[in-house]
């Protein structure tokens, strides 16, 4: 029997013992499983700023939790190992929803200020996410996602209470380049604009050469974010080449200035990161 997964807009339909376009989520005895639920692939106490958060207690730091999947095919992924790999193509270490939250305790005195689920796609380990915000929240800390934004508005509303800031990741403002990926644009703008509503939001960019590099495309991007919100933080950031996109040479540092002079005709608080 196939079971219909509900975390995100490709609605995948599992046959039994079969996973979903992620690797991450399964159907297994009829019922729709996170297959990477506490299963870490990677962790490690970061500067806030990494996420990218600036407007989010700067200074802080935060213990960055990640695992295996993801629901869009980006080419140039910069952690693809982990997000283009199922349950058995990558290890993992056993981390519960309560040992995370201990762990983040434990690491108070060295300025953190809770947990960031990241480096993979984490909404579609939505159970594992949920759970363990649950738990960061009930001892004091926060919560933060850093995201693609491409998530059914359902379960983003139910995992939004737990949330305290989120990082989404704007691949562009074209709906051809979100195909190429597998993602789909309105889907992201959705998320941006309902998260915004509930809790802190900053957006990034990342700029590939030839697909999302346009200075009116820019334009557009920054126009609608500052419908949203003027004082949205923006982080513009330099592609390298990577993945199956290494033939494409990095993005013009000229580039880079020069899109960040445009978003500022819209936004207050425009970053460009990871140039050199």
């Amino acid at each position: 029997m196939r079971v219909k997964c509900r975390i995100c807009p490709h609605g995948c339909e599992i046959a039994e013992g079969e996973v979903g376009f992620c690797k991450a989520r399964g159907n297994i005895g009829g019922k729709i499983a996170c297959l990477n639920y506490a299963k870490a692939t990677a962790l490690a106490l970061d500067p806030i700023e990494k996420k990218p958060l600036c407007h989010f207690h700067p200074g802080s730091k935060i213990l960055s939790v990640g695992s295996f999947g993801c629901n869009m095919r980006c080419g140039f992924c910069q952690n693809h190992h982990i997000s283009m790999s199922g349950e058995h193509e990558i290890s993992s270490t056993f981390i519960s929803p309560s040992d995370l939250a201990d762990k983040a305790s434990m690491l108070v005195s060295g300025g953190n200020i809770g947990v960031a689920y990241t480096y993979n796609e984490p909404l579609i380990g939505f159970e594992y996410i949920y759970d363990s915000a649950k738990a960061v929240h009930a001892v004091g800390l926060m919560n933060v996602v850093v995201t693609n934004g491409f998530i059914n508005r359902e379960p983003l509303l139910e995992l939004l209470p737990c949330v305290d800031a989120f990082n989404i990741d704007l691949k562009g403002f074209n709906d051809s380049f979100y195909k190429k990926m597998r993602g789909d644009l309105q889907t992201v703008k959705n998320t941006i604009e309902t998260a915004s509503e509930v809790c802190h939001v900053e957006v990034s960019m990342l700029i590939v050469p030839g697909e999302n590099d346009s200075e009116e495309e820019m334009s557009f991007a920054a126009k609608w974010l500052s419908s949203i919100n003027r004082d949205m933080p923006l982080h513009i950031s330099r592609y390298f080449p990577n993945y199956k996109y290494s033939h494409i040479p990095a993005t013009d540092v000229d580039k880079i200035y020069r899109l960040a002079e445009i978003s500022s005709k819209y936004l207050s608080h425009v970053y460009t990161g990871n140039i050199f």
